[in-house]
């Protein structure tokens, strides 16, 4: 994207006014294959930028680019990024290292990944300040203080000498995120910072980038997959498809009138608490670099593409002074009505005469200190549990408990008949593979010496399903099916994205057949159209298989599309439990009722945008 081809108020704004200008960023492999081409925009103080798009698409790449750096095997080859006036691919290492933590800050997804696990928070908010020259101790004790209340944390010094792994996911990423504020930066990038934080603390976290970003003038570039995030926290939404940007613009603008198909369908696929609707993903893949079409890289996937769109890569068509889009059919896709895609949502009914799963009086321990308080669930055939509530509310220790991980349990929990033992070594082979669990953290559930291929066979071998061609015939199948291509049984887990290896490991829990699905939040790493694709695919499983789920997550709008039962915990008790539908329309408690305000509405969020950008009456001039 050149500058004579972005947005009016874009071209014609200053260096002067804004924090960081980026112009025809061009990212390469070290072969020569562009990963990103041509990305141009502006972030003034005190602004957010959100960047939204598929796993793949470049958000990431991106971002780690504002810092002068590009991950193993990519170059930064083309293109001006300006801080200020200071040109950091002008910079050498030695000053890149100055600049880092100084005048651009980085938030990564993993909170614990920002935070050394052997040092307490205290001296590693120290050190931020000292690595930048502030040595004087009264003066960084204060600032650490500071920089505590900034962030909703305790200062005290009892708080300070804690250990990382002492606090919650939440607590982690406000520490991160006082470290990235520590030196007043002018900008700083956050990747992913709210993904598989449960709405409350997400909202404080999101609450506390909008008003540091504000307070200090720091601008911002926000770099996620959820949508109902980016409306939250973002004034203006850049939307990358295929290493390009191909929509930005207000984010109001592009949430109510997208102008290019691809925006529309994200959109379309974000779940309604409003109202169960089915999730329809988007068909076919993004295009790898090296393999992107001559003309529009979306028009293969696009139910508006014409001839002219194979022709050549379009330009970005201003729609308004603030507003483009990278579609030759930009002002007639502005005009559409933003489709609801998806019907009603209609969940089959369970086998109650089957429970498949029975949960009677569970207390679970860690130590000799009670954290799950008499827990009675039943799950029936053919239903999927969701099971939902805050951070530390006993969700994943009732899911471990479930799959034989947490052992330290009492009470009865019953697979059909079959009376289970505690821990997962002692149970039948049979009962292994009947009962899979879907871990969380993409990162950490696959081994990065093994091949996907060789991930996603292993249970076919340990449980004596198949072995040889027609294991890696299932392999194969299988990657289709969780919307994955069979070639990438060949790669290695750091040749994919977050998301791509949450697929691999739905994958890998699906081909032994199960009889229960444990999913411990499983879409929170996943982006709006591949978690439609996901919760599609589970869907189909649970009607064609009678499948049986017990759904771990903090997203109450997914809830929705595809659970028949929730569980909501506080504190290790469940606090209400029932139908999905009449839970989530007339919460009885008060808990449930903060959960459902504190989360990210695409509604919501884009009326709050409209009201906090609409311009002041005279009476709040005069005021």
């Amino acid at each position: 994207m050149t500058t004579d081809q972005l947005p009016a108020s874009e071209a014609e704004s200053t260096e002067g006014r804004a924090a960081v200008t980026v112009r025809d960023l061009v990212i390469a492999t070290t072969s020569g294959t562009e990963v990103v081409q041509g990305v141009s925009f502006e972030i003034a103080p005190g602004e957010v930028l959100g960047v939204v798009g598929e796993s793949g698409s470049g958000k990431t790449t991106v971002g780690l680019a504002l810092l002068g750096h590009a991950r193993r095997g990519l170059a930064i080859t083309g293109g001006t990024i300006l801080l200020g006036d200071q040109d950091i691919r002008a910079m050498n290492d030695a000053q890149l290292r100055r600049l880092r933590g100084s005048l651009v800050s980085y938030v990564p997804q993993d909170p614990a990944s920002s935070l050394n696990p052997a040092l307490r928070i205290g001296i590693q908010l120290r050190e931020v300040l000292e690595a930048h020259g502030q040595t004087d101790a009264k003066t960084n004790a204060a600032r650490i203080a500071e920089m505590m209340r900034e962030v909703a944390l305790p200062d005290d010094p009892a708080y300070l000498k804690r250990y990382p792994h002492q606090l919650s996911g939440g607590q982690q990423q406000r520490v991160g995120l006082a470290m990235a504020f520590a030196n007043r930066p002018r900008l700083i990038v956050l990747d992913e910072p709210t993904t598989g934080l449960d709405v409350t603390t997400q909202s404080t976290v999101l609450a506390t980038v909008r008003e540091l970003a504000q307070i200090h003038d720091v601008a911002a570039l926000y770099v996620t997959h959820d949508l109902a995030v980016v409306a939250a926290v973002a004034t203006r939404v850049a939307v990358m498809y295929a290493g390009r940007i191909v929509e930005l613009g207000p984010a109001d603008k592009l949430f109510e009138s997208s102008g290019h198909p691809y925006t529309r369908r994200l959109v379309g696929a974000i779940p309604r608490l409003a109202g169960g609707r089915s999730l329809v993903g988007i068909p076919g893949h993004a295009p790898s670099p090296g393999k992107r079409p001559q003309g529009c890289a979306f028009a293969p996937r696009c139910r508006l593409r014409i001839d002219e769109c194979e022709a050549e890569v379009p330009p970005m068509l201003e729609i308004a002074s603030d507003h483009a889009s990278r579609c030759i059919r930009a002002l007639e896709v502005v005009d559409f009505k933003q489709d609801e895609y998806g019907d009603p949502v209609d969940l089959p009914e369970p086998d109650t005469d089957k429970p498949v799963l029975t949960l009677d009086n569970v207390v679970g321990y860690y130590g000799s200190t009670e954290v799950l308080h008499s827990i009675n669930l039943t799950l029936e055939q053919g239903e999927i549990l969701a099971v939902v509530g805050e951070s530390g509310s006993g969700k994943t220790t009732t899911a471990r408990s479930i799959a034989g991980l947490h052992h330290s349990w009492t009470g009865s929990i019953r697979l059909g008949e079959t009376e289970l033992a505690p821990a997962a070594r002692a149970r039948s082979t049979d009962v292994r593979r009947q009962i899979q669990y879907i871990f969380q953290n993409p990162y950490g559930s696959l081994n990065p010496r093994k091949t996907i291929g060789e991930s996603v066979g292993q249970p076919l071998g340990i449980f004596k399903i198949a072995s040889g061609k027609k294991a890696d015939a299932m392999v194969g199948e299988m990657l289709e099916q969780v919307s994955l291509s069979a070639s990438y049984a060949r790669r290695y887990p750091d040749q994919c994205s977050g998301g791509e290896r949450q697929r691999v490991a739905i994958a890998r829990a699906l081909i032994s057949k199960p009889s229960v699905l444990i999913c411990d939040e499983i879409t929170s790493a996943l982006d709006v159209s591949v978690q439609a694709a996901i919760v599609e695919l589970l869907g189909e499983l649970q009607r064609e298989l009678g499948l049986s789920m017990v759904f771990v997550t903090h997203n109450l709008p997914l809830v929705r599309s595809i659970a028949q039962k929730v569980a909501v915990l506080a504190d290790g008790s469940i606090v209400e439990y029932g139908d999905t539908a009449e839970i989530l329309a007339n919460p009885q408690q008060e808990y449930t009722r903060h959960l459902i305000s504190d989360t990210p509405s695409l509604e919501t969020a884009t009326a709050e945008i409209t009201a906090a950008v609409a311009p002041p009456t005279d009476g709040a001039h005069q005021a």
